[in-house]
């Protein structure tokens, strides 16, 4: 039998609310993403709460909301306390994210689902990993190993691959195959013929224009608005798919040398574009390669100003701008206030470029036709005075007062239990119950009165009588003195992150001048909200920056990766029932597309076996290199040995092997082979279809399907043309040198 593996969606199936799935490979489970929504909605992670403290490890894929948002509430109220990981992109902006999600909202609300202490806490749990690291766990999980790969559509964006007994478990979501300004796409050749895939079908259902139509429509809309002396919001993520946004003002702004003010505005913009900078290798090969060539950082930006308040945006000059301001779903932060202001006004517009989350006000003003008038709460954070300030001082007073008291009579709890019932033996405690005693000792305590010594001296229980503490000098001492041990002196890592993230986790230790006093404001607040009927009357237009495949790339990735067994999560009911009925008909024949807390049991069916060599048959086995592994051919009978339970093959004693055909092993690239036999003297092209035409006789064309890493079901062949001549014979030989005969 082969891996157990279960699946079971604790959130988003069926929908399009956050993604959070348990996933169980022989019983070691995983939490693939924890993600939550704008409206911090806690009956979502009702079924999280139930499995919270099974879980056994977490993989995070994006660093947005909806794949981490209920991480630091999960770690504080719901008993997860797993190890976590996901790449460095994803822990430090998903970090600045969860800031900015609890900034807007303390900012107009009494939030108090998570504080950024438990944020903090959260992401101090995480390893980050690199893409395509094998890391292999321990304990609980010996023989597992997880491996981030490539996914596009956000910064530091992850395919988990995770593998045990040589079958894989692919975890796919929200991934991009196409190369954009700043980030490179899914490699869907990695990962083919896998056991399980678990995918979405958010957008099975959906169609993309070509990438440079849709940008010159999106630019020719800002720029006709600001022309028309409007402005333009852009309510975009913390983090996220506003990096791409950025980059493109950033370049047509300098093509076109316009003079519009474009402001980024959140809780840690600067944060946010300080840490981007660094991240440059976790970004697209022209970017990497540009900064290699010409030292230039793309994100070194000239035309975009960071903003950290919405004050600043207030004092800006006056004319049209462009403001991309979180939040996306318009729910809290900047974007909600700037929206209330401009919506009035037929110049303006509000260019969406992602779906709003459901029940959000951008879904709404997303509807076809949109509303002409919504209501809005505003509210606002504002300091108390009068006798609402004597009143909060008074209970503050009283509360204070209440924990002294719980303090002392904690205390005085402790210091009898230490002192024990028994004190005839004690000769520092006087026994004022003894009639005896002389009055100047007993006077009118008396009851027994033990509290004489020096205050704060609690003799521990164990001992006889009183004593002060004494603690040994094992200091050790050389010819120079005092020994010294440098790992005292060493900095932890870890201490070197709690310090940063107490600070607002910037890379010069430095938290968003607005943030920070907005941290260390002391000063007693209320919430004054209102309701208002905002007239909408400027223009709303949606166009799709998601960064996410398509519905008919989606399909084409699945056929590629061509996985035993298909698991789809997140997206509509339409859309989830579409593209099972596609694969069921065209890739596969095991879809499964559960229920929230429906567990599918996608355990495969092949047939697997451990086994071990035995040293007879080792001695006699020529191992050949190839790549980060030794390959040999083998020839045994599988057997049992008294002093081992699992199978052992056995060199064939009765009788020799039967001769096998040779095989040549290897994964050759016709654009390599070209360089090679150029290297060696010999005339090669390209000719039509691909063919490689060698001299004046020969070709050589690679026919059948190509071998995929992870393994494939077709062969691969390389087929020599051409008549016995010398030249073929050299040439068949060149090409014999490719690969390893076994």
């Amino acid at each position: 039998m082969g891996t157990s593996v279960q699946v079971t969606p604790l959130c988003g199936v069926y929908n399009e609310n956050p993604l959070s799935y348990l996933v169980s490979i022989d019983n070691f489970n995983f939490l693939v993403d924890c993600g939550w929504n704008d409206h911090f909605d806690p009956s979502l992670l009702e079924p999280l709460s139930r499995v919270a403290s099974k879980i056994d490890a977490v993989l995070l894929s994006y660093p947005d909301t909806l794949h981490l948002g209920a991480l630091p509430y999960a770690m504080n109220h719901l008993g997860l306390s797993a190890p976590i990981y996901s790449t460095e992109p994803v822990f430090r902006l998903g970090l600045l994210t969860m800031y900015d999600q609890y900034l807007s909202r303390k900012a107009v609300s009494d939030f108090d689902l998570f504080t950024l202490d438990d944020v903090d806490s959260a992401f101090l749990s995480i390893t980050r990993l690199t893409y395509s690291q094998n890391h292999h766990l321990s304990g609980k999980g010996e023989g597992i190993v997880i491996a981030p790969h490539v996914a596009g559509h956000l910064l530091g964006g992850t395919v988990w691959k995770i593998t045990k007994d040589g079958e894989d478990v692919i975890y796919a979501v929200d991934f991009n195959h196409r190369k954009e300004r700043h980030l490179n796409g899914i490699v869907a050749e990695s990962f083919v013929r896998p056991a399980v895939l678990i995918t979405e079908a958010y957008n099975a259902l959906s169609n993309q224009p070509p990438r440079q139509k849709r940008d010159r429509e999106f630019l020719d809309g800002i720029v006709r608005t600001l022309e028309g002396g409007g402005n333009v919001l852009l309510p975009v993520d913390t983090a996220g798919r506003a990096l791409e946004l950025i980059l493109i003002l950033e370049e047509f702004w300098a093509q076109r040398n316009l003079g519009y003010d474009i402001f980024f505005l959140t809780y840690v913009a600067s944060s946010t574009i300080d840490y981007v900078k660094s991240f440059l290798e976790w970004m697209g090969d022209s970017i990497a390669k540009s900064f290699e060539t010409s030292r230039n950082n793309a994100f070194q930006l000239k035309r975009v100003k960071l903003l950290i308040n919405k004050m600043d945006l207030d004092n800006a000059p006056i004319g049209p701008k462009v403001v991309l301001a979180s939040m996306a779903s318009l729910e809290a932060g900047f974007s909600h206030d700037i929206f209330v202001e401009w919506a009035s006004d037929v110049r303006n517009l509000v260019l969406f470029t992602e779906r709003g989350q459901f029940g959000t006000l951008a879904r709404m003003l997303q509807a076809d036709p949109p509303p002409k008038a919504v209501k809005v709460t505003m509210s606002k954070r504002v300091p108390l005075v009068g006798d609402e300030l004597v009143a909060y001082e008074e209970e503050q007073k009283r509360l204070k007062k209440e924990e002294e008291l719980k303090a002392s009579l904690l205390k005085q709890e402790e210091s009898r239990a230490s002192h024990g019932p028994d004190n005839t033996n004690d000769p520092m405690v006087i026994d004022t119950t003894n009639s005896h005693a002389p009055p100047d000792v007993a006077g009118s305590r008396g009851g027994g009165y033990r509290d004489i010594l020096i205050d704060g001296f609690v003799p521990p229980s164990t001992s006889v009588a009183p004593m002060f503490p004494f603690y040994e000098n094992n200091t050790e001492w050389d010819d120079f003195g005092e020994v010294v041990n440098p790992d005292d002196y060493v900095i932890k890592e870890e201490d070197m992150n709690q310090t940063a993230l107490h600070v607002g986790g910037d890379i010069d230790g430095k938290l968003d001048e607005a943030a920070a006093s907005f941290i260390l404001d002391t000063k007693p607040s209320k919430v004054v909200s209102n309701e208002l009927t905002v007239q909408v009357k400027c223009s709303l237009i949606y166009m799709d920056f998601e960064g996410r495949s398509d519905g008919r790339s989606i399909k084409s990735i699945i056929a590629r990766v061509a996985p035993l067994k298909l698991v789809l999560v997140h997206g509509s009911a339409e859309a989830t029932e579409h593209l099972k009925q596609h694969c069921l008909n065209h890739v596969c024949a095991h879809v499964y597309a559960p229920q929230i807390e429906e567990t599918v049991d996608v355990t495969s069916d092949l047939c697997a076996y451990k086994v071990q060599l035995s040293e007879q048959l080792m001695s006699n086995v020529l191992f050949k290199k190839l790549g980060e592994y030794e390959v040999a051919w083998i020839d045994a009978v599988a057997g049992k040995t008294e002093n081992h339970d699992m199978l052992t093959l056995l060199p064939t004693v009765s009788k020799p092997p039967p001769p096998h055909k040779s095989v040549l092993v290897g994964d050759l690239k016709m654009a390599d082979l070209k360089q090679f036999l150029a290297s060696k003297g010999v005339q090669v092209e390209f000719a039509g279809g691909g063919a490689l035409r060698c001299g004046e006789y020969v070709t050589l064309r690679k026919v059948g399907v190509a071998s995929q890493k992870g393994g494939g079901s077709g062969i691969q062949q390389i087929v020599i043309e051409g008549p016995l001549c010398e030249d073929y014979y050299k040439i068949r030989e060149y090409l014999y040198s490719q690969f390893y005969l076994l």
